[in-house]
């Protein structure tokens, strides 16, 4: 965690600018996998962590505009608790080391908040993502469970996204901290990969790497032959020379800062040629995009602009046709590129994406669109100094989506069937990297992984070699 200082400050802020009334931030509670005492992995809320440092389940905070005081509510261990557990820090010395120098016991909210609510006062809360939350604040506002995920706080939402959207310099190096780990994931899975492997057992060494450096997955892996499905997580693949491996993998550290990392590299020495001109437009486009990162510019545009590097390549080797630009407007570059050019990325791998994606990518004057393709661009508001994004253009070959159209006839002017016809088992390429937007352009989080073709061949080579 950071000093005390930098809790004391987000919370004032966040106080200020909500006004009035009392904020409700509410923590994590343990989730079960199939019975009530087997737990998954505890993930504490990352607002509750980015306001509050505490990462211990079933508390709450709240934070009270009008007063300045800020609180947080929860119980402390019995011994039937500690038997399981050991002795641990209690709620009060851990909220002190954010500032907090008041808690009281969970059974104390409810008081607050219909006192609150009696008073005539606002109570601010955000989006519940988990149906617990639901419960609570139906529980605590008297509100029907309908009505709870209609009544968040767009002053909130916005407040928080303010602060949370622009990394503050120590926030970088924590940042550089989770990528660089995510780095080290994709080093070992282009390392390890041999023809006869299953794709588990290289998901497998992936996830070590994170876990033998006391960190977590920020994300489940990603990793397959079959990159055309764009979250494809079966790993019951045998892979073998000729093919391609899609990895896309972060890593989450102790402070719960996230890195996103994709890269495909082939099972064998080198990629096919076929393999290898459609990576290459695949870089070109990822280059493209990054050389157009700077602030003030929407990142729509830059998604464009990738889209349209990648039709310009399509329709050099053959599998589109026409003009770049028209085919882009036109929407039939969605044939090999169906997803965003990249998204927001901090203590979430989709940052704060349960706050709305109208408030976290978009703004009061851009709207998403909801055409196919652009309506999965998860950003595309105008970039600021101090946004981390990830920049991840594909090309993915989906038989499903080719017959589909060629029945219907879409987009024949730029779309060349015949030769698709003989790419349906090609599968997908994705290359992807973060980055931390900075006054003048941006800069790359994390230590570099090969990503050129000449650079992934050296390393498939010298693996096999060992």
């Amino acid at each position: 965690m950071f000093s005390k200082d930098t809790y004391l400050q987000r919370r004032n802020r966040l106080k200020k600018e909500v006004g009035n009334g009392l904020i409700v931030l509410l923590g994590n509670e343990e989730s079960s996998m199939n019975f009530k005492d087997n737990w998954y992995h505890f993930r504490q809320d990352s607002t509750f962590l980015y306001f509050c440092a505490v990462s211990l389940p079933s508390l709450t905070a709240i934070l009270d505009c009008d007063s300045g005081v800020d609180c947080i509510y929860g119980d402390e261990l019995t011994i039937d608790d500690i038997i399981w557990t050991g002795p641990q820090p209690t709620i009060a010395s851990l909220a002190e080391k954010s500032g907090i120098t008041q808690t009281a016991p969970t059974s104390q909210v409810e008081k607050q908040i219909k006192k609150a609510i009696s008073d005539g006062r606002s109570v601010h809360f955000i989006p519940p993502y988990r149906e617990e939350h639901v419960t609570k604040l139906s529980a605590w506002t008297g509100k029907p469970l309908s009505e709870i995920r209609s009544g968040e706080s767009v002053t909130l939402i916005k407040a928080i996204i303010a602060q949370r959207n622009i990394k503050t310099s120590e926030e970088i190096v924590e940042l550089h901290k989770a990528v660089d780990l995510t780095a080290a994931m994709h080093l070992s899975a282009m390392q390890y990969t041999k023809p006869g492997m299953k794709e588990a057992e290289i998901a497998a060494k992936v996830n070590q790497v994170a876990l033998a450096a006391d960190g977590q997955l920020s994300f489940p892996i990603i990793l397959t032959k079959d990159g055309q499905t764009l979250h494809n997580h079966y790993h019951g693949n045998i892979v073998q020379a000729g093919d391609m491996i899609l990895c896309d993998a972060g890593a989450e550290i102790h402070s719960g800062y996230a890195g996103d990392m994709t890269r495909t590299f082939p099972v064998s020495a080198q990629f096919t040629e076929t393999q290898r001109e459609l990576y290459q437009i695949v870089l070109n486009a990822h280059e493209t995009a990054i050389a157009a990162l700077k602030p003030g510019v929407q990142y729509k545009d830059i998604h464009l602009k990738a889209c349209t590097k990648l039709t310009e390549g399509l329709i050099e080797v053959g599998l589109m046709k026409g003009n770049a630009e028209e085919a882009v407007t036109a929407g039939a570059h969605t044939m090999f590129f169906q997803c965003g050019l990249g998204h927001l990325l901090g203590m979430d791998v989709h940052d704060m994406e349960n706050l709305g994606e109208q408030y976290i990518g978009y703004s009061d004057t851009l709207k998403k669109s909801t055409e196919f393709g652009l309506k999965s661009l998860r950003l595309g508001k105008e970039l600021e100094a101090g946004f981390v994004i990830t920049v991840e253009p594909g090309i993915y070959i989906i038989p499903e989506l080719i017959d589909r159209w060629k029945a219907e006839k879409k987009h024949e002017d730029f779309l060349n069937y015949s030769k698709l016809e003989s790419y349906k088992s090609f599968g997908g390429i994705r290359i992807e990297e973060d980055f931390v937007i900075t006054q003048n352009g941006a800069d790359l989080l994390g230590t570099p992984v090969a990503k050129t073709v000449a650079d992934v061949e050296t390393i498939r080579k010298q693996s096999l070699e060992q």
